[in-house]
């Protein structure tokens, strides 16, 4: 499967302030980008292509029409047509539910459904393997000694390593979930190797795509009998271990997993994988879903405002390529813009930076030959959260330490993080810090110098290493879901959820009772019941008793040795449940999931952590509070100054290289220190497009978000400003972009009340470049209307 991956990014060392030296580690994917003016393919925009209507009567590419199919044909990017590709030997018979794959010059396919489906004769599954090669349309049949896989349809296939690797399927009795290999470098001296899984291996299933980011692969859905779900499963090539991968983490509101479905595709694209199409429970959904690897999170892509909105797809070069159910493209010079249907047993695959999608079953069991491009985004990660953490792990800068419980257990912290996510323990720090301006008898704020001791802040109401777990959570919104089978995971974080209580912390509190519903089991239930009960958990004590008197699990739990140990009150409790369950009642009040980490240094920037600023930031003699912490989080520029040479008066001049950049740049650059904002004005962007190169973020998000920003969105209606933040920074391929727009948009530029106010040297630019612009024919006109 032909996948595009992230920009092979070439590390520069960042700019700095000749006596700065820092280490560049935490930017080492920066890579200095350089603009491009159109025209541009919009992001998430869906374009309808040829359909290939014309040789297969509207039946897609071969696969499954009147009769099965073993054609081959191929759409040619470039020229944006179909055409019967060539080919010599003797070809795979016709068949369905089968797969192919790329590897080096060679297509692949394997297995599938055979026979004469309509008379319902000689039918059967394969596991037959055959290479087409693209350069001489040669078909040959790999013969291959030893064990061979049992024969099936509606399998995964994917290649990795050098290898095919299939899963699981339909052997025409059963739903299967073994795994076998091949290596493809030497058809003569390989043979199939049936993979010992471990792990949380999923259920038998057909129907499912796989993919392959970042050295694992990936299954989703399908059909699993009585068992399908929507579990999304990873599996470790190197260990050959799978693990599903957790929802609980999702909190109630946030984007949830896809429905299950089958007969749906999934492509993977630098971290990402995309789902799409399938049957879901009696519907076919034409959402995108998109998965995170790095965020593990799910999101629904909302297509561009410009859109209108079973084969297998593969690519090579430039071309698609299609083998009766199999597809192989550059963006196709088309003017209408739609979202495809719904859809099931399509083909998808990405070609440089787009995914196609071509063909399936639509409504009323029609089958397409349509052919859709979606074009994705890649942009580099938001790493906001693992800067945050990094300083939590690393604790430089802490300017405050906690002392804990009755041990007095001490952990050491940051005031802005602290006091942006936790108002209760905002409280705590601010009588801390006013208990110290008495024993000091200093009057008004505490003036925090680079030296200044840690601030103490007592919390009796905790231990340490749940309150570390909470800590955690403030810096990165996240914490580690326990691992399966230990108990001794989910005691500590019911201690967790007990402070996220005590706090009001609802986020965190949501995202603890998530974590340990999903954990309790059969093993554990009784354990977390009872202490549950202890901690006067009572939301967690009705879930754990509600688990023990399911019909299913109430005679196994009465068995269990721990029974005869829970306390009397419990046991009658449970007892009583059992013989008058409690009638349920259904909560309107919205749920509470609180702020978000990106909500709330949001709000912190915006005023709510003024009076916890550390250090002033000059902006051309322009005082602008900030926070040394979050500076320093984000910026290896900041984290180096604040380490070696931290002004005395506390003060820092802000330059990006040579250019001051504008108040309202400067304030879209802390939207990005803060909290990850990326959208700003494109004469902003102008200013920042070096910043991340010279601040040393750790990737160039910000600066690929600017390139697109001024690449796309320089309009008649603000080309003047952008004009003049080129002129300013220098930017001379940005100054003649704008220059050429002005004098083609002329009568409209020249109605801009901003023309007036530029400077004379531009005005000269404009009338110079108006001048360059007119032809020698209309000087003549001009001349005799003199």
């Amino acid at each position: 499967m032909a996948a595009a991956g992230a920009p092979a990014g070439v590390a520069g060392r960042s700019k700095v302030a000749p006596s700065v030296d820092f280490d560049h580690s935490c930017s080492d994917s920066v890579e200095y980008l350089t603009l491009n003016f159109g025209p541009f393919e919009t992001v998430h925009r869906w374009r309808r292509l040829p359909p290939c209507d014309e040789f297969v009567g509207g039946r897609g590419f071969g696969g499954l029409g009147k009769t099965m199919l073993n054609d081959l044909l191929r759409f040619d990017v470039k020229d944006c047509s179909w055409c019967r590709a060539f080919t010599t030997g003797t070809p795979p018979a016709p068949r369905y539910h089968h797969s192919a794959v790329v590897y080096g010059s060679s297509m692949f396919v394997f297995g599938g459904y055979t026979g004469d489906i309509y008379s319902n004769s000689n039918l059967k599954n394969k596991n037959d393997l055959f290479e087409y090669k693209f350069a001489t349309g040669q078909w040959t049949e790999w013969k291959t000694e030893g064990r061979l896989p049992v024969a099936r349809s509606a399998h995964g296939a994917t290649v990795y390593s050098d290898k095919l690797w299939i899963f699981a399927g339909y052997d025409g009795n059963a739903r299967l979930n073994d795994m076998w290999t091949i290596g493809l470098q030497d058809r003569e001296l390989t043979c199939w190797e049936e993979i010992e899984q471990s792990g949380e291996i999923p259920p038998s299933c057909c129907n499912f795509p796989v993919a392959v980011c970042k050295d694992k692969m990936f299954v989703f859905s399908g059909q699993s009998g009585a068992k399908i779900t929507n579990n999304l499963f990873q599996f470790e090539f190197k260990e050959k271990i799978w693990t599903r991968i957790p929802t609980e983490h999702l909190l109630r509101g946030s984007p949830p997993p896809p429905q299950r479905r089958y007969g749906h595709t999934m492509v993977a694209f630098d971290r990402h994988l995309y789902v799409f199409g399938g049957a879901a429970d009696n519907t076919l959904p034409n959402e995108l879903h998109c998965y995170d690897v790095d965020s593990q999170t799910w999101e629904v892509i909302q297509p561009s405002p410009d859109s209108e909105v079973k084969r297998s797809l593969f690519g090579f070069v430039d071309r698609l390529w299609t083998y009766f159910g199999i597809t192989t493209v550059k963006q196709p010079p088309t003017a209408d813009s739609e979202l495809p249907s719904g859809r099931l047993f399509h083909a998808a695959a990405v070609i440089s930076d787009a995914m196609y999608i071509f063909g399936g079953t639509v409504d009323n069991n029609i089958r397409s030959g349509e052919m859709y491009r979606f074009q994705f985004s890649c942009y580099p990660k938001c790493t906001l959260h693992e800067d945050y953490g990094r300083l939590w792990e690393n604790r430089q800068f802490s300017d405050l330490e906690f002392v804990l419980g009755e041990k007095e257990e001490r952990v050491r912290g940051h005031t802005a993080i602290v006091t942006a996510r936790c108002k209760w323990l905002k409280k705590k720090i601010m009588q801390a810090r006013e208990r110290l301006k008495q024993k000091d008898g200093i009057g008004g704020n505490v003036k925090l110098c680079r030296l200044q001791p840690l601030l103490e802040v007592p919390i009796r109401e905790a231990e340490a290493q749940p309150f570390e777990v909470l800590m955690q959570f403030l810096y990165t919104d996240k914490i580690k879901y326990p691992r399966k089978g230990h108990v001794q995971d989910v005691l500590l974080i019911m201690d967790v959820y007990k402070l996220a209580l005590n706090f009001k912390l609802s986020r965190l509190e949501q995202l603890c009772l998530q974590y340990i519903e999903a954990s309790v089991d059969l093993q554990n239930v009784l354990i977390v019941c009872e202490n549950a009960n202890k901690l006067q958990l009572d939301q967690l004590k009705e879930h754990c008793l509600n688990f023990v008197v399911k019909e299913s699990h109430f005679n196994q739990v009465i068995m269990m040795k721990e029974f005869e140990h829970l306390s009397s009150s419990l046991i009658v409790e449970i007892v009583r449940r059992k013989q008058q369950p409690p009638v349920r009642t259904h909560s309107d009040q919205p749920l509470d999931i609180g702020t978000s980490l990106i909500q709330d240094m949001k709000a912190y920037l915006e005023g709510a952590g003024i009076e916890f600023c550390d250090i002033i930031l000059l902006l051309d003699g322009h005082p602008r509070p900030a926070h040394k912490a979050i500076l320093a989080a984000r910026s290896s520029y900041f984290e180096a100054m604040f380490r070696s040479f931290m002004p005395e008066d506390g003060q820092v001049n802000i330059s990006i290289g040579e250019m001051v950049p504008s108040k309202q740049a400067f304030e879209s650059m802390l939207r990005y220190i803060y909290y990850g904002e990326v959208n700003m004005p494109p004469e902003d962007s102008l200013y920042l497009f070096a910043a991340p190169y010279y601040y040393g973020f750790s990737n160039n998000r910000l600066q690929a978000y600017c390139k697109q920003n001024l690449e796309m969105n320089v309009t008649v209606e603000n080309v003047l400003q952008i004009l003049e933040a080129a002129d300013k920074t220098q930017a001379l391929d940005m100054k003649r972009h704008c220059l050429h727009i002005i004098v083609h948009q002329f009568t409209k530029v020249s109605k801009l009340p901003n023309l007036r106010s530029l400077s004379q040297p531009l005005l000269l630019d404009i009338i110079e470049s108006l001048a360059n612009h007119i032809s020698d024919k209309q000087c003549a006109e001009l001349g005799s209307d003199i």
